[in-house]
Protein backbone atom coordinates (compact mmCIF):
# COMPACT_ATOMS: atom_id res chain seq x y z
CA UNK A 1 0.00 0.00 0.00
CA UNK A 2 1.36 3.39 -0.95
CA UNK A 3 1.69 5.94 2.05
CA UNK A 4 1.39 9.11 -0.58
CA UNK A 5 -2.38 9.20 -1.60
CA UNK A 6 -3.44 9.23 -4.79
CA UNK A 7 -5.00 12.87 -4.75
CA UNK A 8 -1.29 13.98 -4.80
CA UNK A 9 -0.62 12.09 -8.10
CA UNK A 10 -2.95 14.91 -9.33
CA UNK A 11 -1.06 18.29 -8.77
CA UNK A 12 1.97 19.42 -9.16
CA UNK A 13 4.96 21.10 -6.83
CA UNK A 14 4.80 25.21 -7.67
CA UNK A 15 6.75 26.03 -10.68
CA UNK A 16 7.59 29.68 -9.74
CA UNK A 17 8.95 28.40 -5.33
CA UNK A 18 10.92 25.08 -8.05
CA UNK A 19 12.25 28.14 -9.99
CA UNK A 20 13.18 30.37 -7.27
CA UNK A 21 14.91 27.35 -5.37
CA UNK A 22 17.13 26.48 -8.52
CA UNK A 23 18.10 30.12 -8.98
CA UNK A 24 19.35 30.03 -5.36
CA UNK A 25 21.19 26.80 -6.01
CA UNK A 26 22.77 28.28 -8.49
CA UNK A 27 24.04 31.04 -6.64
CA UNK A 28 25.31 28.92 -4.28
CA UNK A 29 27.22 26.93 -6.74
CA UNK A 30 28.77 30.32 -7.32
CA UNK A 31 27.07 30.23 -10.79
CA UNK A 32 26.10 34.39 -12.13
CA UNK A 33 22.91 34.07 -11.82
CA UNK A 34 19.94 36.66 -11.96
CA UNK A 35 16.92 35.46 -10.55
CA UNK A 36 13.64 37.34 -11.71
CA UNK A 37 11.64 34.49 -11.10
CA UNK A 38 10.48 35.71 -7.80
CA UNK A 39 7.05 37.51 -6.63
CA UNK A 40 8.26 39.13 -3.98
CA UNK A 41 8.54 42.91 -3.14
CA UNK A 42 12.84 43.92 -2.81
CA UNK A 43 11.88 46.38 -0.63
CA UNK A 44 12.11 45.80 3.58
CA UNK A 45 9.00 46.38 5.39
CA UNK A 46 8.37 49.60 6.93
CA UNK A 47 9.78 50.46 10.02
CA UNK A 48 6.48 51.42 11.56
CA UNK A 49 5.38 47.63 11.33
CA UNK A 50 8.77 46.27 12.59
CA UNK A 51 8.66 48.33 15.33
CA UNK A 52 4.69 47.26 16.25
CA UNK A 53 6.03 44.03 15.90
CA UNK A 54 8.57 44.40 18.06
CA UNK A 55 6.80 45.67 20.78
CA UNK A 56 4.23 42.98 20.84
CA UNK A 57 6.88 40.46 21.30
CA UNK A 58 8.15 42.90 24.41
CA UNK A 59 4.73 42.45 25.96
CA UNK A 60 4.28 38.79 25.26
CA UNK A 61 1.30 39.15 22.59
CA UNK A 62 2.47 35.33 21.94
CA UNK A 63 -0.33 33.34 22.62
CA UNK A 64 -3.08 31.52 20.94
CA UNK A 65 -5.80 33.92 19.79
CA UNK A 66 -9.44 33.48 18.06
CA UNK A 67 -9.12 31.18 14.73
CA UNK A 68 -10.23 33.74 12.20
CA UNK A 69 -7.95 36.56 13.76
CA UNK A 70 -8.27 39.13 16.94
CA UNK A 71 -10.84 41.29 16.89
CA UNK A 72 -8.57 44.30 16.57
CA UNK A 73 -6.99 42.75 13.15
CA UNK A 74 -10.77 41.95 12.35
CA UNK A 75 -11.50 45.35 13.17
CA UNK A 76 -8.79 47.09 10.98
CA UNK A 77 -9.24 44.81 7.84
CA UNK A 78 -13.52 46.01 8.21
CA UNK A 79 -12.40 49.50 8.16
CA UNK A 80 -9.94 49.15 5.23
CA UNK A 81 -12.43 47.28 3.29
CA UNK A 82 -14.91 50.44 3.97
CA UNK A 83 -12.16 52.90 3.72
CA UNK A 84 -10.83 51.93 0.36
CA UNK A 85 -13.45 49.39 -1.12
CA UNK A 86 -16.70 51.07 -0.48
CA UNK A 87 -17.73 47.36 1.50
CA UNK A 88 -19.47 47.17 4.54
CA UNK A 89 -18.84 43.72 6.94
CA UNK A 90 -19.34 42.45 9.89
CA UNK A 91 -16.40 41.20 12.19
CA UNK A 92 -17.93 38.10 11.93
CA UNK A 93 -18.06 38.50 7.89
CA UNK A 94 -14.01 38.62 7.91
CA UNK A 95 -11.44 36.17 8.52
CA UNK A 96 -7.13 35.91 9.04
CA UNK A 97 -5.27 33.41 7.55
CA UNK A 98 -1.61 32.26 7.42
CA UNK A 99 -1.05 34.00 3.80
CA UNK A 100 -3.84 34.53 0.91
CA UNK A 101 -2.68 31.24 -0.50
CA UNK A 102 -4.42 29.71 2.96
CA UNK A 103 -7.48 31.78 2.78
CA UNK A 104 -7.79 31.16 -1.26
CA UNK A 105 -7.45 27.03 -0.09
CA UNK A 106 -9.79 27.15 2.97
CA UNK A 107 -12.44 28.97 0.74
CA UNK A 108 -12.37 26.25 -1.64
CA UNK A 109 -12.01 23.46 0.51
CA UNK A 110 -15.02 24.86 2.40
CA UNK A 111 -17.23 25.57 -0.49
CA UNK A 112 -16.59 22.65 -3.40
CA UNK A 113 -17.86 19.40 -3.72
CA UNK A 114 -16.10 16.36 -6.10
CA UNK A 115 -17.24 17.85 -9.86
CA UNK A 116 -18.01 21.67 -9.00
CA UNK A 117 -16.13 23.82 -11.77
CA UNK A 118 -14.16 26.36 -10.76
CA UNK A 119 -13.69 28.94 -13.60
CA UNK A 120 -10.19 30.39 -14.28
CA UNK A 121 -8.96 33.01 -16.88
CA UNK A 122 -5.86 31.95 -18.70
CA UNK A 123 -2.44 33.27 -17.39
CA UNK A 124 -3.50 32.38 -13.72
CA UNK A 125 -1.69 32.70 -10.88
CA UNK A 126 0.00 28.67 -10.75
CA UNK A 127 -1.77 27.72 -7.21
CA UNK A 128 -5.74 28.10 -8.68
CA UNK A 129 -5.51 25.30 -10.53
CA UNK A 130 -4.25 22.74 -7.98
CA UNK A 131 -6.17 24.01 -4.65
CA UNK A 132 -9.26 23.32 -7.06
CA UNK A 133 -8.00 19.97 -7.82
CA UNK A 134 -7.38 19.22 -3.77
CA UNK A 135 -10.61 20.37 -3.16
CA UNK A 136 -12.11 17.84 -5.58
CA UNK A 137 -13.39 20.71 -8.44
CA UNK A 138 -12.61 20.60 -11.75
CA UNK A 139 -10.85 23.64 -12.94
CA UNK A 140 -12.18 24.86 -16.31
CA UNK A 141 -9.61 27.39 -18.04
CA UNK A 142 -10.90 30.53 -20.11
CA UNK A 143 -8.22 31.72 -22.05
CA UNK A 144 -7.38 35.28 -22.54
CA UNK A 145 -5.16 37.06 -25.33
CA UNK A 146 -2.37 39.88 -25.42
CA UNK A 147 -4.88 41.84 -27.64
CA UNK A 148 -7.73 41.44 -24.86
CA UNK A 149 -5.65 42.77 -21.99
CA UNK A 150 -5.21 39.41 -20.84
CA UNK A 151 -8.98 40.06 -19.31
CA UNK A 152 -11.33 37.64 -19.73
CA UNK A 153 -14.31 38.91 -21.90
CA UNK A 154 -18.05 38.63 -21.25
CA UNK A 155 -18.91 36.50 -23.71
CA UNK A 156 -16.21 34.13 -22.96
CA UNK A 157 -17.46 33.97 -19.84
CA UNK A 158 -20.90 32.77 -20.56
CA UNK A 159 -19.92 30.43 -22.52
CA UNK A 160 -17.55 28.68 -19.72
CA UNK A 161 -20.45 28.57 -17.07
CA UNK A 162 -22.98 25.47 -17.07
CA UNK A 163 -24.70 24.18 -13.93
CA UNK A 164 -21.66 22.60 -12.49
CA UNK A 165 -19.67 25.97 -12.44
CA UNK A 166 -19.62 26.93 -8.28
CA UNK A 167 -16.32 29.74 -8.53
CA UNK A 168 -14.98 32.29 -11.10
CA UNK A 169 -11.44 33.67 -9.68
CA UNK A 170 -10.92 36.95 -10.46
CA UNK A 171 -7.21 38.17 -10.27
CA UNK A 172 -6.50 41.91 -10.55
CA UNK A 173 -4.45 43.40 -10.81
CA UNK A 174 -3.26 39.85 -11.81
CA UNK A 175 0.11 37.33 -11.60
CA UNK A 176 1.60 36.40 -13.96
CA UNK A 177 0.16 39.17 -16.81
CA UNK A 178 -0.33 42.55 -14.56
CA UNK A 179 -3.64 42.84 -15.88
CA UNK A 180 -6.29 45.00 -14.20
CA UNK A 181 -10.16 44.82 -14.80
CA UNK A 182 -11.61 48.52 -15.42
CA UNK A 183 -15.12 49.29 -13.56
CA UNK A 184 -16.35 49.22 -16.70
CA UNK A 185 -14.53 45.32 -17.49
CA UNK A 186 -16.07 44.37 -13.83
CA UNK A 187 -19.65 45.62 -14.81
CA UNK A 188 -19.90 44.02 -18.24
CA UNK A 189 -18.65 40.40 -16.27
CA UNK A 190 -21.27 41.15 -13.33
CA UNK A 191 -24.16 41.73 -16.40
CA UNK A 192 -23.68 37.92 -17.10
CA UNK A 193 -23.24 36.83 -13.64
CA UNK A 194 -26.81 38.50 -13.09
CA UNK A 195 -27.51 35.46 -14.78
CA UNK A 196 -26.32 32.86 -13.08
CA UNK A 197 -27.03 33.16 -9.54
CA UNK A 198 -25.50 29.51 -8.62
CA UNK A 199 -22.42 31.41 -9.59
CA UNK A 200 -20.20 32.58 -6.97
CA UNK A 201 -16.99 35.18 -7.40
CA UNK A 202 -13.75 34.95 -6.15
CA UNK A 203 -11.80 38.08 -6.28
CA UNK A 204 -8.67 37.89 -5.33
CA UNK A 205 -7.00 41.91 -4.94
CA UNK A 206 -3.74 40.72 -3.89
CA UNK A 207 -2.01 43.49 -5.66
CA UNK A 208 -4.75 46.17 -5.02
CA UNK A 209 -2.23 49.13 -4.08
CA UNK A 210 0.22 48.48 -6.62
CA UNK A 211 -0.80 49.84 -10.36
CA UNK A 212 0.20 52.60 -12.79
CA UNK A 213 -0.45 55.41 -15.30
CA UNK A 214 -3.81 56.77 -12.67
CA UNK A 215 -5.55 53.33 -13.10
CA UNK A 216 -8.58 53.41 -10.52
CA UNK A 217 -8.41 49.77 -8.57
CA UNK A 218 -12.08 48.60 -7.96
CA UNK A 219 -13.63 44.90 -6.61
CA UNK A 220 -16.51 43.19 -7.87
CA UNK A 221 -18.50 43.28 -4.83
CA UNK A 222 -17.83 47.43 -5.16
CA UNK A 223 -18.56 47.74 -8.95
CA UNK A 224 -21.39 45.12 -8.05
CA UNK A 225 -23.31 45.29 -4.83
CA UNK A 226 -25.91 42.92 -5.49
CA UNK A 227 -23.54 40.46 -5.82
CA UNK A 228 -21.98 41.33 -2.87
CA UNK A 229 -23.49 37.92 -1.05
CA UNK A 230 -21.85 35.85 -3.96
CA UNK A 231 -18.13 37.61 -3.37
CA UNK A 232 -15.52 36.65 -1.29
CA UNK A 233 -13.02 39.62 -1.50
CA UNK A 234 -9.40 38.24 -0.85
CA UNK A 235 -6.80 40.58 -0.22
CA UNK A 236 -3.07 40.55 2.52
CA UNK A 237 -0.62 42.57 2.95
CA UNK A 238 2.44 40.87 1.14
CA UNK A 239 2.81 42.65 -2.10
CA UNK A 240 2.19 46.07 -0.87
CA UNK A 241 3.28 46.19 2.54
CA UNK A 242 6.96 44.01 1.71
CA UNK A 243 5.43 41.82 4.50
CA UNK A 244 5.61 37.99 2.38
CA UNK A 245 7.64 36.37 5.21
CA UNK A 246 5.04 37.73 7.52
CA UNK A 247 2.01 35.33 5.91
CA UNK A 248 -1.11 37.70 6.46
CA UNK A 249 -3.76 37.32 4.06
CA UNK A 250 -7.86 38.16 4.95
CA UNK A 251 -10.61 37.92 3.00
CA UNK A 252 -14.73 39.20 3.40
CA UNK A 253 -17.24 37.57 2.38
CA UNK A 254 -20.63 35.41 3.12
CA UNK A 255 -21.14 34.77 6.65
CA UNK A 256 -22.01 30.79 5.95
CA UNK A 257 -18.78 30.66 3.92
CA UNK A 258 -16.13 32.80 6.40
CA UNK A 259 -17.98 30.24 9.39
CA UNK A 260 -17.22 27.85 7.10
CA UNK A 261 -13.67 28.46 5.89
CA UNK A 262 -13.23 29.50 9.96
CA UNK A 263 -13.85 25.63 10.74
CA UNK A 264 -11.29 23.98 8.15
CA UNK A 265 -8.52 26.62 9.67
CA UNK A 266 -9.58 25.39 13.19
CA UNK A 267 -8.62 22.21 12.23
CA UNK A 268 -5.55 22.67 10.38
CA UNK A 269 -3.29 25.66 11.63
CA UNK A 270 -5.52 27.65 13.81
CA UNK A 271 -5.04 31.10 14.10
CA UNK A 272 -2.47 33.11 12.22
CA UNK A 273 0.94 34.21 14.12
CA UNK A 274 0.13 36.03 17.37
CA UNK A 275 2.73 39.02 16.11
CA UNK A 276 2.12 38.93 12.51
CA UNK A 277 -1.28 40.11 13.11
CA UNK A 278 -0.18 42.79 15.21
CA UNK A 279 2.32 43.88 12.75
CA UNK A 280 -0.91 43.37 9.98
CA UNK A 281 -3.01 45.87 12.38
CA UNK A 282 -0.41 48.32 12.12
CA UNK A 283 0.30 47.96 8.12
CA UNK A 284 -4.04 48.66 7.97
CA UNK A 285 -4.39 51.32 10.51
CA UNK A 286 -1.06 53.25 9.54
CA UNK A 287 0.24 55.65 6.99
CA UNK A 288 -0.36 54.53 3.75
CA UNK A 289 1.85 57.42 1.82
CA UNK A 290 4.94 55.43 1.43
CA UNK A 291 3.08 53.10 -1.56
CA UNK A 292 3.38 56.24 -3.77
CA UNK A 293 7.07 56.26 -3.43
CA UNK A 294 7.06 51.86 -4.38
CA UNK A 295 4.77 52.80 -7.01
CA UNK A 296 7.16 54.91 -8.69
CA UNK A 297 9.77 53.23 -8.34
CA UNK A 298 8.08 49.84 -9.81
CA UNK A 299 6.51 51.89 -12.72
CA UNK A 300 10.15 52.96 -13.86
CA UNK A 301 11.26 49.15 -13.63
CA UNK A 302 8.52 48.79 -15.47
CA UNK A 303 9.03 51.05 -18.10
CA UNK A 304 12.38 49.80 -18.40
CA UNK A 305 11.86 45.95 -18.83
CA UNK A 306 9.22 46.69 -21.82
CA UNK A 307 11.24 49.06 -24.08
CA UNK A 308 14.35 46.64 -23.51
CA UNK A 309 12.48 43.35 -24.29
CA UNK A 310 10.47 45.03 -26.99
CA UNK A 311 14.09 46.01 -28.68
CA UNK A 312 14.21 42.32 -29.52
CA UNK A 313 12.59 40.87 -32.79
CA UNK A 314 10.73 37.60 -31.98
CA UNK A 315 9.29 39.24 -28.49
CA UNK A 316 6.56 41.58 -27.73
CA UNK A 317 6.06 42.79 -24.03
CA UNK A 318 2.48 44.21 -23.40
CA UNK A 319 2.20 47.14 -20.90
CA UNK A 320 1.18 45.96 -17.23
CA UNK A 321 -1.20 47.80 -15.97
CA UNK A 322 -0.25 46.60 -12.09
CA UNK A 323 1.69 44.19 -10.17
CA UNK A 324 5.30 43.99 -10.87
CA UNK A 325 5.58 41.31 -13.48
CA UNK A 326 5.71 41.62 -17.42
CA UNK A 327 4.22 38.57 -19.19
CA UNK A 328 6.08 38.50 -22.93
CA UNK A 329 4.85 36.61 -25.97
CA UNK A 330 8.35 34.75 -27.43
CA UNK A 331 5.69 33.16 -29.89
CA UNK A 332 9.13 34.90 -32.99
CA UNK A 333 11.68 32.81 -31.55
CA UNK A 334 9.72 29.57 -30.94
CA UNK A 335 11.24 27.36 -33.84
CA UNK A 336 14.59 28.87 -33.75
CA UNK A 337 17.89 27.16 -32.87
CA UNK A 338 20.52 27.48 -29.92
CA UNK A 339 24.08 27.99 -30.91
CA UNK A 340 24.36 24.70 -29.88
CA UNK A 341 22.30 23.39 -32.28
CA UNK A 342 19.06 22.81 -29.56
CA UNK A 343 15.70 23.99 -31.14
CA UNK A 344 13.40 26.27 -29.05
CA UNK A 345 10.55 24.46 -29.32
CA UNK A 346 7.98 25.92 -26.47
CA UNK A 347 8.59 28.67 -23.76
CA UNK A 348 9.80 25.96 -21.44
CA UNK A 349 12.75 25.51 -23.86
CA UNK A 350 12.98 29.39 -24.22
CA UNK A 351 13.55 29.94 -20.33
CA UNK A 352 15.82 27.23 -19.60
CA UNK A 353 17.98 28.79 -22.40
CA UNK A 354 18.06 31.34 -20.62
CA UNK A 355 19.13 30.01 -17.74
CA UNK A 356 21.98 28.06 -19.21
CA UNK A 357 23.32 30.77 -22.02
CA UNK A 358 22.59 33.86 -19.73
CA UNK A 359 21.92 32.91 -16.26
CA UNK A 360 18.69 34.62 -16.76
CA UNK A 361 15.78 32.74 -14.55
CA UNK A 362 12.35 34.00 -15.09
CA UNK A 363 9.32 31.39 -15.22
CA UNK A 364 7.77 29.98 -18.61
CA UNK A 365 3.99 30.70 -19.91
CA UNK A 366 3.12 26.85 -19.42
CA UNK A 367 3.25 27.24 -15.72
CA UNK A 368 0.60 30.12 -15.80
CA UNK A 369 -1.63 27.94 -18.38
CA UNK A 370 -0.67 30.36 -21.45
CA UNK A 371 1.83 29.77 -23.99
CA UNK A 372 4.30 31.14 -25.70
CA UNK A 373 5.00 33.53 -23.00
CA UNK A 374 7.27 33.60 -20.31
CA UNK A 375 7.15 36.09 -16.85
CA UNK A 376 9.98 38.37 -15.64
CA UNK A 377 9.66 39.63 -11.89
CA UNK A 378 10.99 43.33 -11.68
CA UNK A 379 10.95 43.44 -8.18
CA UNK A 380 14.39 44.46 -8.33
CA UNK A 381 16.44 47.30 -8.88
CA UNK A 382 17.34 49.35 -12.68
CA UNK A 383 20.60 48.18 -12.74
CA UNK A 384 19.54 44.22 -12.26
CA UNK A 385 16.53 44.70 -14.43
CA UNK A 386 19.20 46.23 -17.17
CA UNK A 387 22.02 43.72 -17.12
CA UNK A 388 18.94 40.57 -17.26
CA UNK A 389 17.20 42.24 -20.16
CA UNK A 390 20.58 42.93 -21.73
CA UNK A 391 21.65 39.52 -21.52
CA UNK A 392 18.16 38.03 -22.85
CA UNK A 393 18.66 40.64 -25.91
CA UNK A 394 22.63 38.94 -26.42
CA UNK A 395 21.10 35.35 -25.64
CA UNK A 396 17.73 36.07 -28.35
CA UNK A 397 20.44 37.44 -30.94
CA UNK A 398 22.45 34.72 -30.97
CA UNK A 399 19.49 32.17 -31.85
CA UNK A 400 19.34 31.12 -35.62
CA UNK A 401 16.97 30.06 -37.97
CA UNK A 402 16.92 26.65 -39.34
CA UNK A 403 18.70 27.62 -42.39
CA UNK A 404 21.58 29.22 -40.19
CA UNK A 405 21.55 26.39 -38.35
CA UNK A 406 22.22 23.66 -40.90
Amino acid sequence: MALVSDLLGKIKPSPTLSLIAKANELKAQGKDVIGLSAGEPDFDTPDFIKEAAVNAIKDNQTRYTPVPGTTELREAIRAKFKRENELEYSVDQIIAGTGGKQVLYNALIASVNPGDEVIIPTPYWVSYPDMTLLAGGVPVMVDTTAADGFKVKAENLEAAITPKTKWIILNSPGNPSGAAYTRADLEALAAVLRKHPHVYIMSDDMYEHITYDDFEFTTMAQVAPDLFDRTLTVNGVSKAYSMTGWRLGYAGGPLDLIKAMTKIQGQSTSNPCSITQIAATAALNGDQSFLAGRNAAFKERRDVVVSMLNEIDGIFCPVPEGAFYVYPSCEGLIGKYTPDGKKIESDADFSAYLIDAVGVVCVHGEAFGLSPHFRISYATSVEVLKDACSRIQKACADLKDQAQAA
